[in-house]
């Protein structure tokens, strides 16, 4: 039983590619997909690993690693580790904007799903979710607009009013980027650029609007690229924010003194917060750099 909860904002500071593993369309590594939304996630298994193989870099105490992860298959004293992380979410995605550069894009299902997670981890928020028609959308921001139109990509949207813009995106903008300088500009971008589309329209963008880049391999004799070797790698763009659940248990097993889930948290908190993780595959290309933040469960 988990007895800590928090959620955990990652936002992505570079192209991330948390891979799928089989292809079933035309990019031969695709992104990981929710299966009834078709919203880019991160697998909770993914996350994770990561932040297992990142502990000591993180600075963690190498030999909590068994108490907090659970230890290797191949240990004779197999136990269940003392923290759970869940899928992460969409919650924003960067879309190009004919004014502005891009807009942070989301949804009603979007946003509702990431009220449900902060409620369950006790923060205190009171976020009004506006019903969005297809080709409309709430923007707060009039500098975004063309003639009373937003353009986003080659589409066109009438804007429709609403009052509770403003609060999500400040909470947003709060939560889930850290406060120092380095950050200052995206999150006063996410206060006054984040853009509420419908759930037909946001789907279009998460689905398409991705970063596709292609890749050949070379033939070592020749030089010149293989036969067969292009292939498509598939990334979620850079400004993209995702939120998961991150759950603690006291520890088990008995080499050490036994940690509260409290204290388990704490220590989680403290590794991650304010950090940049490296996810997914690609990491000698630079692919994977988001920015943790942990909020509730103090």
């Amino acid at each position: 039983m988990f007895e800590q909860k928090s959620a955990l904002f990652l936002y992505a500071v570079s192209p991330v590619h948390m891979g799928a593993g089989t292809a079933t369309g035309l990019i031969d590594n695709p992104i990981q997909r929710e299966r009834h939304t078709n919203h880019p996630s991160f697998a909770g298994s993914g996350i994770k690993g990561a932040v297992r193989h990142g502990f000591e870099a993180l600075g963690g105490d190498p030999n909590l690693i068994d108490a907090l992860f659970g230890p290797e298959s191949n240990n004779g004293e197999l136990h269940a580790g003392a923290v759970s992380f869940g899928d992460a979410q969409l919650v924003a995605f960067p879309v190009r904007c004919l004014k502005g550069g891009f807009v942070y894009a989301t949804c009603p299902t979007a946003l509702a799903r990431a009220r449900r997670l902060l409620l369950i981890v006790g923060q205190d928020i009171s976020w009004t979710i506006p019903e969005v028609a297809e080709g409309a959308c709430v923007v707060q921001n009039d500098r975004l607009l063309s003639d009373g139109k937003l353009y986003l990509e080659a589409f066109e949207y009438t804007k429709a009013e609403h009052q509770g813009i403003g609060q999500i995106a400040d909470d947003l903008a709060t939560m889930a980027l850290p406060q120092d300088s380095a950050y200052t500009h995206f999150r006063e971008k996410l206060k006054t650029d984040l853009v509420v589309l419908s759930d037909t329209d946001f789907s279009y963008f998460v689905e398409n609007a991705t970063l596709v880049e292609p890749h050949v391999r070379i033939d070592p004799d020749t030089g010149t690229a293989a036969d067969g070797g292009l292939f498509y790698t598939e990334n979620l763009p850079p400004e993209s924010l995702l939120i998961a659940p991150l759950m603690a248990s006291q520890t088990r097993g008995g080499k050490q003194s036994t940690m509260s889930a409290t204290e388990v948290m704490a220590k989680m908190r403290t590794l991650l917060d304010g950090q940049l993780l490296q996810v997914g595959g690609d990491a000698t290309t630079g692919r994977g750099l988001v920015m943790a933040k942990i909020v509730g469960g103090a």
